[in-house]
């Protein structure tokens, strides 16, 4: 029997997540490691679950998940974009569902650049008068 697997590549912020989903009993590994593992804060396993409890396929796949930048709310948010993808390849009719919810739409929010002439991309240096 073949091995099926439905792929989807997850952005936001510098972090970029490549998610497998296989058929399975719903465990969860990122970079080799558990979830529970690797990301302590609750709230970041909530939002890396949203699209799966959305369609109700929690106890389904197997999510296999290789992420790297950014920090671990990009991870987390680029995860969640990865699984969108990966559950609208395995059935175009969740697509519906998980647009209407914001989770297939790819955040363009980054960091602003630094300018010159300045201490960060808004903060100017101290002004003194004296």
């Amino acid at each position: 029997m073949a091995l099926v697997e439905y792929y989807g590549t997850g952005r936001r912020k510098t972090s970029t997540a490549r998610v497998h989903l296989r058929q399975g009993a719903g465990a969860i590994t990122v970079n080799n490691r558990p979830l529970d593992e690797y990301f302590g804060n609750e709230v970041l396993k909530m939002i890396i679950k949203q699209p799966l409890s959305l369609t109700e396929t929690n106890d389904r796949f197997d999510i296999v998940v290789i992420v790297d930048g950014g920090g671990p709310s990009g991870q987390a948010g680029a995860i969640r974009h990865g699984i969108s993808r990966a559950l609208q390849v395995y059935n175009a009719e969740l697509r519906k569902r998980l647009k209407k919810a914001g989770l297939l739409t790819r955040d363009p929010r980054m960091k602003e650049r630094k300018k010159y002439g300045q201490r960060g991309a808004r903060a100017r240096f101290q002004f003194s008068k004296r």
